[in-house]
């Protein structure tokens, strides 16, 4: 059982009243007594019910969303998309940048700030499995993406595998069969992460099909920035590799080798044919645009914001704990030779 606040005021022997105003900043609370009460808080790892904050009602109408990087194209979008979702509830989102650091994710599962929300949308990229005891606890929480499998929390994510399946199977179909893949993990020992669930759709494509794979067409390593994505399609027109495609594991990696590849004097798509992930706003108006994965960030910011409520208004025993994840699409653009956007690949229900 999780520590309460009745434990808490009587470790410190002070009134609930009082552990109350420690958690609250209240100026009334005397020095000493402050400090005693939070050390008795760390000690017994107390982390206040959310559920239990905020007005009368025990609802302070404000959830949070903690995401690794606003300036991130998805998690700007994303943030917009629960923003949206939340506002048609009633709610309010307070958000938090976490830099995709472990201290400041796990920080921000026990620190202060809690008390301000009724509930959490959290994407993690440092934590893992190993760290699923720290999703334990009676906040509401809905996990984002693909860190911390089978835990104890709601969690929303995407068909990463076989949308990137569906996306090297696009490329197949308008008949390319040299195949660059940038941005993928440096190594493969961590297999919830979205670069490894990805990468392992592009072979799952290549070996339906039937096609031999040349590890030189692999690129590794790097954040999923533009500049990496400049960097891989430098390395593989240094390379002199041959390639008619490439997949990006993100569309900002996309616009990175767009970048390159014009630069270098080859042709999109006519030359190399180029399909991201993602369907950031940006790839409308690149030139040319970006065909890209659609993962669902809409179903997934309602979806999220769904089950958050539901949890926040949860009465009597927890049930047990969902996994969703969202459709998907390939949006088709003039970087793989369409010059409309048409979403007619898509995931089973």
């Amino acid at each position: 059982m999780s520590p309460t606040i009745h434990d808490v005021a009587r470790a410190a022997g002070v009134s609930i009243k009082t552990v109350s105003n420690v958690m609250n900043d209240n100026p009334k609370v005397g020095p000493a007594t402050r400090l005693r009460v939070r050390a008795i808080i760390d000690e017994l790892g107390y982390r206040p019910n959310l559920s239990a904050r905020g007005l009368r009602s025990g609802k302070t109408g404000v959830i949070g969303l903690a995401v690794p990087s606003l300036r991130e194209n998805y998690f700007a979008e994303l943030a917009h998309s629960v923003i949206r979702a939340a506002e048609k509830r009633g709610l309010r989102v307070l958000i938090e940048q976490t830099d995709g650091d472990r201290e400041q994710e796990i920080s921000t599962l026990s620190g202060g700030q809690l008390r301000y929300i009724d509930g959490l949308l959290f994407s993690p990229v440092e934590i893992g499995q190993q760290d699923v005891d720290v999703l334990r606890g009676n906040d509401p929480l809905v996990l984002l993406g693909e860190r911390i499998f089978g835990g104890p929390t709601d969690h929303v994510t995407m068909h990463n595998t076989s949308s990137a399946r569906a996306a090297v199977e696009h490329l197949l179909e308008i008949g390319r069969t040299r195949i660059a893949l940038i941005g993928a993990p440096e190594t493969a020992d961590d297999d919830a992460s979205s670069g490894s669930l990805r990468e392992r759709g592009y072979h799952q494509a290549l070996a339906a099909a039937g096609i031999a794979e040349d590890p030189q067409l692999v690129v590794r390593g790097g954040k999923w920035t533009r500049e990496t994505g400049l960097a891989g399609a430098r390395k593989l027109l240094r390379s002199k590799v041959d390639f008619d495609a490439i997949f990006a594991l993100n569309d900002t990696l996309a616009l990175g080798a767009l970048r390159a590849l014009v630069h270098a004097g080859r042709r999109v798509p006519e030359d190399v044919a180029l399909i991201g992930f993602d369907n950031i706003d940006e790839g409308r108006f690149s030139l040319p645009s970006l065909t890209s994965v659609d993962p669902g960030r809409l179903e997934i910011a309602e979806t999220a914001v769904d089950l958050l409520v539901e949890r926040i208004n949860e009465k009597g025993p927890r049930s047990a704990p969902q996994t969703v994840k969202a459709g998907f699409s390939i949006v088709k653009r003039e970087s793989t030779g369409f010059t409309t956007a048409d979403s007619g690949i898509s995931s089973s229900p």
